[in-house]
């Protein structure tokens, strides 16, 4: 986020919230030090929704500025992101879920925030996540009879369409083949 002032932005109020005894124990903070320093927290998916309407409902984050995923390539293989934002805080929140590759599946949270449709349907499409409960889970940037998930680090780097060609095809004009 922007700062636009020589105020400070200082996260409060939701980090307390997490570590009060009882209320999402198996919430833990990141590990990660992230390098924007927005506090990051990593969440079961069984427990991803309850969690993000607490964070709307209780903690005031009323934006969900991003949902995007990473391809780890070892277990826990996904990582699902979610980035908020508390406006009339001006604090920021990320909040990361670990999926196995195996069977990448998280809920939804259009229920929660609708705008994060198309953000899921872009993951879901470029990742091959699934998120149970989205309205409309279909492809959004590849075309629909396009095979595989180009973001995930096991795709092939000519992608599953082109055709092998000799090296020398590739080669800038002028340069030595030899």
């Amino acid at each position: 986020m922007t700062q636009t002032s020589d105020e400070s932005v200082k996260p409060e109020g939701y980090e307390a919230d997490f570590s009060e005894a009882g209320l999402f124990p198996n919430v833990r903070k990141s590990e990660m030090r992230a390098a924007d320093g927005t506090p990051t927290f990593i969440v079961p998916a069984s427990e991803l929704l309850e969690v993000m309407s607490h964070l709307r409902d209780k903690a005031g984050f009323s934006l969900l500025e991003d949902v995007t995923a990473v391809d780890w390539k070892t277990e826990p293989r996904f990582q699902v992101v979610y980035n908020m934002i508390a406006l009339a805080r001006r604090e920021v929140l990320r909040i990361k879920v670990n999926l196995l590759g195996s069977n990448p599946v998280i809920p939804s949270v259009t229920g929660i925030w609708p705008g994060s449709n198309w953000y899921e349907r872009e993951v879901f499409d470029l990742f091959g996540i699934t998120f149970t409960g989205h309205p409309d889970l279909r492809r959004i940037e590849m075309p629909e009879d396009w095979e595989g998930h180009p973001l995930r680090k096991d795709y092939p780097i000519t992608g599953p369409r082109r055709p092998n060609l000799p090296s020398n095809q590739f080669r800038p004009d002028g340069r030595d083949t030899n």
